[in-house]
């Protein structure tokens, strides 16, 4: 693998979730301008915020047949009593296809092909699909984070310890970590759309949260050495 950053861009950018990623930082960045703006320069908060629903609207479109991947999962998934996770498994990929699924149905909507009026309808369904495919994706990665602390150590207590194991070991703990930061702020968001409230809806919340959500994004998905 390259060491050059151009390199690294270009593979990054090439995956879907790459691109993602950066127009999520885009659309987020721009949520936080357009809220700091929007008192003393109105016309620049304006379009800020035409670069918000724009960067949402196109993130959108880059995500059509996103929900087959969650499907071909559950498809090709062992039985639930042959799987580590079994039943975990199955619901975390279940609630991203129903996310994934009925999120073109809410691009549609806000785009005019449908009718406007169905955009809450899809928004609350894919929310609440993204929310329950995420909490049980959380619970994975803590269980995995759970095992690999106990690998660690009963590899450390060995007479001649394997750093190999134990640096990948720490490593898939970070990714892991990442994963759950990711996911928890992806929670806040969806939350938002669920229950409305003052503090899930605030735009700073809604800013930072989907700021975390791209960065932990961008670590995950950058090329590694």
């Amino acid at each position: 693998m390259t060491t050059d950053t151009v390199d690294k861009l270009v593979i990054f950018l090439a995956k879907r979730d790459g691109i993602d990623k950066l127009v999520k930082t885009f659309q987020y960045i721009s949520k936080l301008i357009h809220f700091h703006t929007q008192s003393s320069h109105p016309s620049l908060a304006n379009r800020f915020k035409q670069w918000e629903l724009s960067s949402g609207l196109s993130r959108k479109a880059f995500r059509t047949g996103r929900f087959l991947t969650g499907f071909n999962t559950l498809r090709r998934s062992p039985t639930v009593h042959m799987h580590p996770f079994g039943i975990l498994s199955i619901l975390s990929n279940a609630g991203e296809m129903v996310y994934f699924f009925f999120d073109h149905f809410l691009w549609l909507a806000r785009v005019g092909v449908l009718d406007a009026s169905l955009a809450r309808r899809m928004s609350f369904i894919s929310a609440f699909g993204e929310s329950f495919g995420y909490i049980f994706f959380i619970i994975i990665d803590f269980i995995i984070i759970k095992q690999g602390l106990k690998e660690e150590k009963r590899l450390k207590s060995m007479e001649i310890v394997n750093m190999e194991m134990v640096k990948k070991i720490r490593a898939d703990r970070v990714m892991r970590l990442m994963a759950i930061a990711a996911n928890l702020a992806d929670l806040v968001i969806a939350l938002a759309d669920i229950e409305p409230n003052p503090f899930c809806n605030h735009a700073v919340t809604l800013g930072i949260s989907g700021l975390v959500s791209a960065w932990a994004g961008w670590y995950r998905n950058w090329p590694s050495n």
